[in-house]
């Protein structure tokens, strides 16, 4: 099995989980659970590596649109991901021009 199949196993069995983690945005909540919003950022899991230098792809920021800030916020504020550095992650918006708020982060 490759490195990146198992890192995306382990994300998987992790939101299966944590699927029922309660969703809280900034004043707008997110429609989706927290694992079909991760699943929605699979097209962006080279740009979300830990130190990864790659940017995030066409398919990636039209995820990110899609997907809309208070969903992001949840997930970044969420459990820990394997495999996603959570810096990487809230740079997203700015990278694909998304023009959200910037999410609290949940301390």
């Amino acid at each position: 099995m490759k490195a990146s199949q198992s890192i995306l196993l382990a994300v998987f069995t992790l939101a299966l989980v944590t699927a029922s983690v309660v969703q809280k945005g900034e004043g707008l909540t997110c429609g989706s659970t927290f694992f079909s919003a991760m699943v929605q950022l699979i097209p962006c899991r080279a740009a979300l590596a830990p130190f990864s230098p790659v940017p995030p792809s066409g398919a990636c920021c039209n995820a990110i649109k899609a997907l809309g800030q208070p969903c992001l916020c949840v997930l970044v504020n969420g459990p820990p991901i394997s495999g996603v550095d959570r810096s990487m992650a809230l740079q997203l918006p700015d990278k694909c021009t998304a023009n959200f708020e910037p999410c609290d982060m949940m301390k």
